[in-house]
């Protein structure tokens, strides 16, 4: 194994899956709340949406509806909104699945990493002690814990009740 690369096998269903047209969060949007199109949330300027393709066990995206890719340009009621419902979801993923740690952020542009570098967006991915491990490595095969159903069905509950 060449010692200078990176391997990254968990992302091949992401990866070599079909692509759909245009922006996979604006189709999102116009799409009914399901565990089908994962939106947990819907506020007035942004929304909360589980990872299709997560890192790990609730990995979740804090996303603007208006279709943007630069954070500087959010108006101040959507940073304010945008803001809010990481903190939010924050929340609601410690409550719910007890991690030790959290990754936080945005990868803005394509060489940055952004998967839909059109449409900004906050991801939220909790983190175990343990988590990062040989499995995706070399077993070559993700661990995640809870599948999306679950996951999705405990962050709606909880959202259901919110009121932002």
């Amino acid at each position: 194994m060449d010692e200078n690369k990176l391997w990254a096998p968990w992302r091949a269903n992401f990866i070599l899956s079909k692509k759909e047209k245009g922006c996979v969060f604006c189709n999102r949007l116009k799409t009914k709340d399901s565990v089908k199109n994962l939106i947990v949330y819907r506020g007035k300027k942004c929304i909360i949406i589980l990872n299709k393709f997560p890192y790990n066990t609730g990995h979740t995206l804090i996303i603007p509806k208006r279709h943007i890719g630069q954070l500087e340009k959010l108006t101040v009621a959507e940073s304010i909104e945008f803001m809010a419902l990481t903190q939010q979801t924050v929340k609601f993923i410690k409550k719910i699945f007890k991690p030790d740690s959290l990754n936080i952020g945005m990868n803005l542009g394509r060489s940055s990493g952004a998967g839909v570098p059109g449409h900004l967006h906050m991801h939220v991915v909790p983190r175990w002690i343990g988590d990062t491990n040989f499995m995706p490595v070399i077993g070559k095969t993700d661990v995640i814990s809870i599948p999306l159903e679950p996951c999705y069905k405990a962050l709606k509950k909880e959202f259901d009740n919110y009121h932002g």
